[in-house]
């Protein structure tokens, strides 16, 4: 069980505030026993602060020292593969053993925001090969600029995930990569792509074995209701960016529901809810349960996003309890494995 957080601004608050409030969360994630702790890659987007991962992911690292801390992800079109892998180079030297590099291949939303990148859309295109110049920074194996290294990140062992939807799995498993996969275009196509996966896998140093990490919001509470009313905030958020163009900050749940929907408005709304598992300790255990064993999960990365700070962690909390995590194991264990290396 880990944790996905996009640094979401609130009604009321600051960026800065959505980034601090971020780096608190992960060491109260950590002391609850989550095993790792992402952060996204975002620009311009007036709902979310997290533009900048590696820098935030340090900023997290530092405030922890247990749990692992990584990206989910880092939008590779956007960057250059050997200033990418120089960067998790760096954050690999400072928190050895520690860091996680999930990589995606999102560009920016608009065409503004890709010019201000300096990347079109025809860059996404291009993700598979810059996966592949990115790995073989580390490996030393990179053939596309002979006698360049990336240092410090040459002969380091920094895990890589690939972040896919649908057909976006066929690459993690030509690379040898684990998949991180959400339901966003329905189940079955989530459940095929991860099918796909498992057969086509081919071991590589990177990873010998397929390993899934299945992306979804978890909300627990006392009651079904209280769950339910906990997700409505970014529900409505998505809802108006796909009717808007512009994800705005999180507003609190009695606004939400008070705001007068048009048709299409409450379509979209209630169907981003549809996919999201959300109850009491009981129905999310089974809802879990399913998820898990219907995609043949080896690791939840939970992604919720609440408006009320201290609802989320009560939420985590319990989640953690159902789960069966006992704080600090997991992340224990992976720093005795770091040891034994």
């Amino acid at each position: 069980m880990s944790v996905l957080d996009r640094s979401p601004t609130r009604q009321g608050a600051s960026g800065a505030q959505a980034l601090r409030d971020t780096v608190r969360f992960a060491a109260d994630v950590e002391a609850l026993g989550y095993y790792r702790f992402w952060v996204s890659e975002h620009h311009s987007v007036p709902g979310v602060s997290g533009s900048a991962p590696t820098v935030l992911a340090a900023a997290v690292a530092s405030a922890t020292s247990r749990i692992r801390v990584g990206t989910g992800g880092v939008m590779l079109p956007n960057h250059r593969p050997m200033v990418v892998a120089e960067q998790f180079g760096v954050l690999e030297s400072l928190f050895p053993g520690r860091i996680d590099m999930g990589l995606g291949r999102s560009v920016g939303f608009t065409d503004g925001v890709r010019r201000a990148l300096g990347h079109g859309k025809e860059a996404a295109s291009d993700f598979g090969a810059q996966v592949t110049e990115l790995l073989g920074f580390f490996t030393g194996e990179q053939r596309v600029y002979p006698g360049v290294h990336a240092i410090p990140a040459e002969g380091s062992r920094v895990p890589a995930f690939l972040l896919a939807t649908g057909s976006g799995a066929d690459l993690a498993a030509d690379l040898g990569l684990p998949l991180v996969i959400a339901n966003v275009r329905g189940e079955q196509v989530m459940l095929d792509a991860i099918g796909r996966y498992r057969d086509r896998f081919r071991p590589a140093g990177f990873s010998p074995v397929p390993y899934v990490v299945v992306s979804s919001a978890v909300a627990v509470a006392e009651t079904t209701e209280r769950a339910w009313r906990m997700l409505v905030s970014e529900a409505w958020s998505t809802t108006y960016s796909r009717t808007h163009g512009v994800f705005p900050p999180l507003l609190p749940p009695d606004e939400v529901l008070a705001l007068p929907m048009t048709e299409r408005e409450r379509a979209r709304f209630d169907q981003s809810l549809s996919g999201q598992i959300f109850g009491t300790a009981d129905e999310v255990s089974a809802a879990l349960g399913g998820l898990v064993a219907r995609a043949d999960a080896d690791e939840i990365l939970v992604t919720t996003s609440v408006f009320d700070q201290d609802e989320r962690l009560d939420s985590y909390r319990r989640l953690a309890a159902l789960s069966g995590i006992r704080p600090g194991l997991r992340a224990d264990r992976g720093a005795l494995h770091t040891d034994r290396e």
